[in-house]
């Protein structure tokens, strides 16, 4: 039998893709986007020191505000990452970014059949004002993109928010409230932690069950043990 020098080529990680939906529009200025930027970029290191095993993470950011939608930050590798510094000011043309999310996720060149289930996260303090109802049907009636792990956190307003609990419907996740911009750290805490757990996991395309109370680790852990995923 021939040498054959590539039967000895460690496999290639498969992205586990995270994406994050941040609102920026003018209500979120002054400490509501201050600490989402330190608190995505806390969550950025965090998953740089967790390192990379058969499962790569990669990050995508899309924000929206004044301007519409912008692809913030490409789907890229977290270790190839700094960090984010948005800018709050215009609208909530959060319809905008769904599509924009949605045609990501469904393009298989970016987001290969090969990787894992993506976790999208959206993040908003108000209604859109922009024609979002149509966009949110799609993204979570068809299509790849309805398959995703969703999280919402409504910052300053109140976990009935019909428009994040329509995000989560389908779900058994709930809208996190963030009643003051000092708790939007723990939001991206247990989402940092949860993706985390999914990609140490034997099956990394397989869901949390829903938390309750306040996120945190020990809520995560025991999530991870009653669903039966070895850490």
């Amino acid at each position: 039998m021939a040498f054959d020098p590539s039967k000895y080529t460690v496999a290639k990680a498969r992205p586990l893709p995270v994406i994050l939906l941040l609102d920026r529009s003018g209500s979120m200025s002054g400490e509501k986007i201050s600490t989402l930027n330190s608190a995505v970029n806390e969550m950025i290191q965090s998953f740089k020191s967790a390192g990379q095993g058969e499962v790569e993470i990669n990050l995508a950011v899309i924000s929206f505000g004044n301007g519409g939608a912008t692809y913030d930050l490409p789907l890229q590798s977290v270790k190839d990452i700094s960090g984010i510094a948005l800018q709050a000011s215009g609208g909530t043309p959060m319809g905008m970014a769904l599509r924009m999310a949605k045609d990501l996720i469904e393009d298989k060149e970016t987001i290969p059949s090969k990787g894992y289930r993506p976790a999208v996260v959206l993040v908003s303090d108000g209604a859109p004002n922009d024609d979002w109802e149509h966009p949110m049907d799609d993204f979570i009636g068809s299509g790849r993109s309805s398959k995703c792990e969703r999280f919402a956190m409504a910052i300053g307003t109140s976990q009935e928010d019909p428009v994040l609990n329509r995000f989560l419907s389908g779900t058994e996740n709930k809208v996190f409230l963030a009643s003051d911009a000092s708790k939007i750290r723990d939001f991206f805490k247990f989402v940092t932690m949860s993706v985390s757990v999914r990609s140490r996991s034997q099956n990394p395309n397989a869901l949390l069950p829903a938390a309750s109370g306040t996120p945190s680790l020990s809520a995560v852990v025991d999530m991870a043990k009653e669903f039966g995923i070895d850490l």
